[in-house]
């Protein structure tokens, strides 16, 4: 089941996006969307400053814990296939969004800064009329590419792209788990 090839990528104005699945098995997926529907989210994150009162639900990893898992083996190698080697975890969480939920438009970085994103779906069933896609959006605010929440989907992404996780629709009952581990280019 491990694959090494991204399924699709992308680039935004230049800024590189890149999808894999079938990293890693999707029993490992289901346990970790099992231990995620107890953690400990609080309503602690904000996408930009000017929507610092609209917080969404988020919980910390350590990043010494995040190195431990299968999650981060699988990202870290995909990492250095798509973006080198000189790339090294500096952060660790997962967002939960529920229907209901308001999500916005965001960079992970400046535009100087060489950070990319990797974001791990986990959710042990999705189903693709329940949304929750993350879209990807030039500087003019033009979506450009979208990514559909598959059970143990990664998606890598310089981090000075604007993008957005859109909270699941109506009709989902289930939570919408994406596990963030941001990489920072240690000689850039």
């Amino acid at each position: 089941m491990n694959q090494s090839e991204p399924v699709r990528q992308a680039s935004v104005q230049g800024r590189d996006i890149f999808v894999f699945d079938g990293l890693v098995p999707d029993s490992y997926v289901a346990i970790m969307a099992a231990a995620l529907d107890a953690g400990p989210f609080k309503k602690s994150e904000s996408a930009r400053r000017e929507t610092a009162e609209h917080k969404h639900w988020a919980a910390e990893f350590a990043v010494e814990d995040a190195r431990k898992l299968p999650l981060f083996r699988a990202a870290q190698r995909a990492v250095e296939q798509s973006f080198g080697t000189s790339y090294e975890m500096f952060r660790s969480y997962c967002n939960l969004a529920l229907y209901g939920d308001m999500l916005f438009t965001h960079c992970d970085c400046g535009p100087q800064e060489k950070v990319v994103t990797a974001l791990w779906y986990l959710c042990a069933k999705w189903d693709v009329e329940w949304g929750g896609e993350t879209l990807f959006f030039d500087d003019t605010g033009d979506a450009r590419f979208v990514v559909t929440p598959r059970p143990g989907r990664l998606v890598l992404f310089d981090g000075a792209i604007t993008h957005v996780g859109r909270p699941p629709n109506r009709i989902c009952y289930e939570p919408r788990y994406t596990f963030a581990m941001k990489f920072v280019d240690r000689d850039g």
